[in-house]
């Protein structure tokens, strides 16, 4: 835990006991924190949970599969009972051939039998891969029960101080021992499993027919491939939502060699402790995503085209109107931050906004509404339409 979770400390600072009347006076504050909470822990929690059920499903059918191969291969590592008998009889062949022509029979030393080095590659790869995908299913299981354990834990007591100690607790307990990592690996294991079965598999038909080895190679090499594409995808573009378990690591590789190369060769705006060298993936994805670009103004253009598009009722529309006019004036002065996207949202030609306003102060004359609600969406129409006649 580093020493911003811990907390100040000082040698002067005394920790002092417990008052009731405090905590009975900061049990409000610490609902907020509960609630906040709540929200992050209990969705990350569930959302490995539900993560879990998948892995578990898919590597029970995996191994169930994957145990059908290997009860066939396996006979290749023991001598054949079938070569055993046509060995013997033919030695019985030879011996009375010989017996009949008066000739003396000399009796061969056994075969010694040793396995293929195909069989051997093949098993191997399978019995790990069987070891990997079993030893997924019960980290999974593990997890299962971890987080069912942190959402109990975290529900036992009902004061809201006490609550919010536990929550903290058991949260930074989660960082502190890596559990993200510990749910990462488990995605890992069972994609080594598929990598080492499809190379069990080509090992596996080499001795039987070329053409289906050729077959089993390509289709490893193009796993393998796409495997790769998408552990590298998120790396140079970060708003890919593809990624491998495998992404966080070689981000966390490339930032530690960009970092000892900007060490070793300094530029000049470089810095030892630079953000570019110390965020994590979610980090960078959040700065490039909100970092002033042509790019970002086109984003969030697109998203308010959306957004009015969505707003296909009237009432939805209400609450959008009602912020047009914080957007793009203060109390005595243009805001130009959000002005030019209002004027293409205007020129839009399937969006027509102001003429859906015009529809909408049409709906107060409907006399379906309060007087309240009448004068309410007047007012918030009247607004929206002065603020856009003053662009």
């Amino acid at each position: 835990m580093t020493d911003k979770e811990k907390g100040p400390s000082s040698p002067s600072h005394k920790v002092l006991p417990d008052d009731p009347s405090e905590q009975a006076a900061s049990a409000k504050l610490w609902a907020i924190y509960i609630a906040e909470a709540e929200k992050y822990d209990k969705a990350l929690v569930e959302s490995w949970k539900g993560d879990m059920d998948g892995m578990l499903i898919f590597a029970g059918l995996f191994s169930a599969s994957l145990t059908a191969f290997i009860i066939e291969s396996y006979k290749t590592l023991i001598p054949d009972s079938g070569d055993t008998t046509v060995e013997l009889l033919k030695q019985i062949s030879a011996q009375l051939a010989t017996s009949a022509n008066g000739t003396s029979f000399e009796v061969a030393p056994p075969m010694v039998f040793v396995a293929s080095t195909t069989s051997l590659v093949c098993n191997t790869l399978w019995f790990i891969s069987l070891g990997l995908s079993l030893a997924c299913a019960l980290i999974a299981t593990l997890v299962e029960q971890w987080a069912r354990d942190f959402l109990h834990k975290a529900d036992m007591h009902s004061a809201p101080v006490t609550r919010a100690r536990i929550f903290s607790y058991l949260y930074y307990g989660l960082k502190r021992f890596n559990m993200h990592i510990v749910v990462e690996i488990i995605p890992l294991l069972l994609h080594s499993s598929l990598i080492l079965f499809f190379a069990g598999l080509v090992a596996f038909l080499i001795p039987i027919n070329t053409a289906m080895t050729v077959v089993a190679a390509g289709l490893l090499a193009a796993v393998a491939a796409v495997y790769s594409l998408l552990t590298i995808l998120p790396l140079q573009h970060l708003d890919c939502p593809y990624r491998t378990p495998l992404s966080g690591a070689f981000w966390s590789l490339t930032r530690k060699l960009l970092a000892l190369w900007h060490r070793r060769y300094p530029g000049p705006d470089t810095t030892p402790n630079s953000s570019s060298t110390t965020e994590t993936m979610v980090e960078a994805m959040s700065h490039c995503a909100t970092k002033a670009s042509v790019m970002r103004e086109a984003r969030d253009y697109r998203a308010l085209v959306w957004t009015i598009k969505s707003l296909a009722d009237d009432t939805e529309l209400v609450p959008f109107l009602e912020s047009i006019p914080d957007v793009l004036w203060r109390p005595k002065k243009r805001r130009n931050a959000y002005c030019h996207q209002f004027q293409k949202l205007l020129r839009h030609p399937d969006l027509q906004l102001v003429q859906r306003i015009g529809s909408l102060l049409s709906s107060c004359d409907s006399g379906l509404l309060l007087p309240e609600e009448v004068s309410r969406r007047r007012t918030i129409c009247y607004k929206a339409l002065w603020a856009i006649a003053s662009l």
